[in-house]
């Protein structure tokens, strides 16, 4: 079965899964398959898109040791390091946003887990910018448990990012402060709690393509509506700080991927858009249906602006799809 067949068979109800055989994908026509998948998208998606944007609520000194992270304690990087922002700040930069036409709008914060007087601020800020503005709220801030949960969604936050990273397999080459299951536990409880789950992880960190179709199907399995891929840009004073970027081909083939394995979910452009040319403009003929914008924590990305004009030009518009 040729991947254009499969595509339509994916559109007609079929699901890919762990009995499937997937290898194909490493090797088939890439064009081809960028060309079924955007059709997924297309089917499943329309020609929405959905921006996000992100603001870092408390950076660095974080006691985690993944090994891309500028923010880890653990590595030898020039990230800024800064406690809890103040709210006027948090809330100035989310206006800003919304105002740019931007659909969602995130507090992530560094540490393993966000608590105490904290976590009581950015409550206290996600109450007053549920009052006062009409951007979808988000947030991502570790290993919280059921009760912080709760507070969040009765604040007015919709949804709860926190990535898988790479395969069950590769998660231990990657960090060993935390644990994979870890992971899929805190993401089962956020969707008990009723909250909608952004998840994703990095590609490029010296995985293996099966990895990355693990990956995808770990997400597929746990019904994740949103799932944001990242490019690694590797950082000085990392340990991965040495490894080759991946090429545009190869982040196409994996974006393509995810599209065929998660059909019905946002396949969200992330970090290393650096890698792409005309600003990843291939990226959303191959599948993608949105992006992160704006400035992006510790790697630049591309501006609201700017992302809106590409997107526009291409016929898509930014309805938000939760």
């Amino acid at each position: 079965m040729n991947t254009t067949e499969l595509a339509s068979k994916i559109i007609d109800g079929l699901r890919l899964s762990r009995n499937d055989e997937l290898s194909f994908f490493k090797d088939c026509d890439l064009s081809e398959l960028t060309s079924a998948a955007d059709k997924i998208r297309a089917h499943f998606m329309g020609n929405n898109v959905d921006l996000c944007t992100i603001i870092n609520g408390r950076s660095g000194r974080c006691g985690e040791n993944c090994k891309f992270c500028a923010q880890s304690a653990h590595n030898h990087t020039s990230c800024e390091e800064y406690n809890f922002l103040e709210e006027d700040k948090i809330v100035e930069a989310a206006k800003a946003n919304q105002d740019e036409g931007v659909n969602r709008f995130a507090i992530v914060t560094a540490g393993k887990t966000l608590c105490g007087e904290d976590f009581d601020k950015a409550i206290h800020a996600y109450e007053r910018m549920h009052r006062e503005l009409s951007i979808n709220l988000c947030a991502s801030m570790g290993f919280i448990n059921r009760e912080q949960f709760k507070a969040l969604k009765k604040a007015g936050v919709t949804n709860y990012h926190h990535n898988i990273e790479t395969s069950r397999r590769n998660f231990p080459n990657i960090c060993t402060s935390h644990t994979y299951d870890m992971k899929i536990e805190t993401i089962k409880i956020a969707q008990e709690e009723g909250l909608n789950v952004c998840s994703g992880g990095i590609i490029g960190m010296g995985e293996t393509f099966e990895d990355r179709i693990d990956m995808a199907l770990s997400l597929s399995e746990l019904n994740i509506r949103s799932i944001p891929i990242n490019a690694l840009m590797a950082i000085p004073g990392t340990p991965l700080a040495q490894i080759k970027p991946l090429t545009e081909n190869e982040i196409l083939r994996t974006l393509a991927m995810f599209r065929f394995i998660n059909p019905e979910a946002h396949i969200r452009l992330a970090a290393g858009r650096k890698l792409l040319s005309e600003n990843g403009r291939k990226a959303f003929e191959s599948g993608c249906s949105a992006t992160i914008t704006g400035n992006m924590l510790t790697t630049s990305g591309s501006t609201i602006k700017g992302d809106i004009k590409m997107l526009s030009e291409m016929g898509r518009n930014f309805s938000t799809i939760n």
